[in-house]
């Protein structure tokens, strides 16, 4: 995969000690006490299969670069084989990394390799399948307000670089940034983007205001400004773009539209909503659709509807090369429903690759080898390298 080459591992590294006592501590008990079982009765080579029940975008990198750090601490060698290469697709229970080495040492690691490994592989699968939806929009991830620290900040975003890189490869746009400076670098950027939040609008008093301010201040930036604080969406975007008509000209202006979903943009109701993608794409209103899909399409908050009626508006007035950027629950499912009503939008802020059902990340983890004798529990016999694929890797 052609992924930026980011910081693999933080700055400053744990000493020894201080990661012993943090794999320790944060490891199962079971794991631990197996370690000292088997330190008492006799090492042996193990070697460990990772695999996840479902579809996903293999995204080892982090869990591989904790487990070079721990190789190092304790002065142990582990041999590893990466049997899906970054970015390429694996099918439910395929196994992704296999991992071979003292039992001693690898046995109370499983744990934080799972919690590595996982929700990277399927928040990736999801920030690729977002882009294929939309080949043509770019994506900005936002996920950073959604993480449980910054643990899974990093995660997320390295997560969103690998499914992003896999869809380029198809033809894509995918994620071009991310929101916070922390980890641009896994867009290949050293900041993060964006321009301002709705308390930028409510301190200013007003749409307009607030993007002079803005402009005042970061002359050079491409000014995006939200539209949705005052619920006048397609008043305050014309307004800005009448402001700034040079900006507008340049195609250095865009508005953003982040309607909250308990209402509808400004002038929209169901009918005229309806109505507005009769005008431009009556097909996406014409087929069977879901409850789910019938909101997104013309329902509250930020649905195709709304953003046909931005473009229109914008281009009836002469502000053509103005941009839209859309925000507010951009999964996966609502990027195939704006793709198939032809939204116009020019780039999509989301953290929704996020994975909805944390159960779905679980990785998990068999032994499939002692002394490099084939051994794994009942049922899991899938997870045993063929023969055929060893020799065909040799």
């Amino acid at each position: 995969m052609d992924l930026p080459a980011p910081r693999a591992v933080p700055a400053k590294l744990p000493t020894a000690d201080e990661l012993a006592a943090d794999i320790a501590g944060r490891t199962d008990s079971y794991f631990n006490r197996t370690r000292e079982v088997v330190r008492r009765f006799g090492d042996r080579r193990v070697t460990y299969a990772f695999f996840l029940r479902r579809p996903v975008i293999s995204a080892p990198r982090l869990m591989l670069s904790w487990l070079e750090q721990v190789s190092a601490a304790r002065g142990a060698r582990f041999d590893v084989e990466v049997t899906h290469a970054e970015g390429s697709w694996t099918g439910a229970g395929e196994p992704l990394v296999y991992v071979s080495g003292s039992m001693v040492e690898l046995s109370d690691l499983e744990t934080i390799l799972l919690q590595k490994l996982g929700a990277c592989c399927v928040a990736a699968h999801n920030a690729y399948q977002m882009s294929l939806a939309l080949p043509g929009v770019g994506f900005l991830a936002m996920e950073a307000r959604h993480c449980a620290g910054a643990e899974m900040q990093e995660m997320m975003a390295y997560a969103a670089c690998v499914g992003s890189a896999a869809a380029r490869h198809e033809g894509a746009r995918g994620f071009v940034g991310n929101a916070n400076d922390g980890t641009a670098h896994w867009f290949g950027n050293t900041r993060g983007l964006g321009t301002m939040p709705h308390s930028l609008i409510g301190y200013a008093g007003s749409t307009v205001r607030a993007a002079e301010m803005f402009h005042q201040t970061f002359p050079d930036e491409v000014l995006t400004v939200l539209v949705d604080y005052f619920g006048k969406e397609v008043s305050d975007s014309l307004a800005v773009a009448r402001r700034f008509p040079g900006l507008a000209a340049a195609g250095k202006l865009q508005v953003r539209l982040d309607t909250h979903g308990g209402r509808f943009l400004e002038g929209l109701d169901p009918a005229e909503s309806y109505a507005v993608l009769e005008r431009h794409v009556p097909g996406a209103i014409r087929r069977y659709r879901s409850e789910t899909e019938l909101r997104f399409l013309v329902g509250t908050g930020v649905s195709a509807a709304a953003i046909w009626r931005t473009r229109e508006a914008l281009d009836a007035a002469g502000f053509p090369a103005v941009r839209i950027v859309a925000s507010s629950g951009f999964g996966v499912e609502k990027c195939r429903v704006m793709a198939d009503a032809k939204a116009p939008i020019d780039l999509i802020g989301t953290g929704s690759f996020i994975p909805d059902q944390w159960s779905e990340t679980y990785a998990t983890a068999d032994i499939v080898a002692y002394d490099d004798q084939p051994m794994v529990k009942v049922g899991r016999e899938f997870l045993l390298k063929r023969k055929s694929d060893r020799e065909a890797r040799a």
